[in-house]
């Protein structure tokens, strides 16, 4: 059974990337040695990888990058910091 990540970068301008692979590591490396200026991280290097997680199924992995590139910088930041309990309440609109 093959193993997809769902994994988030801190670039040094503190912005977050967020992506998908089958290799986390492999994939991390590769973000430090780009050299394709249209990348996202080509010019916010040196990156960190901050966050990583499993999944078995490549469908799920992509719909959980996709909703996790939507959320906040806060949100993004529990989800680092293993602060769970905090991401419903940084889900609500604040009127």
């Amino acid at each position: 059974m093959k193993i997809y990540y769902v994994y988030i970068i801190e670039c040094s301008d503190k912005s977050f990337y967020v992506g998908v692979t089958n290799d986390v590591f492999k994939r991390f490396i590769e973000h430090q040695d780009n050299n394709d200026y249209k990348s996202y991280t080509f010019n916010r290097k040196p990156l960190k990888l901050v966050f990583f997680t499993s999944f078995n199924n490549i469908e799920i992995a992509i719909e959980k990058e996709k909703q996790i590139k939507k959320w906040s910088r806060s949100k993004k930041l529990a989800l680092i910091q293993d602060y769970f309990e905090h991401l419903p309440n940084l889900s609500k609109k604040k009127f």
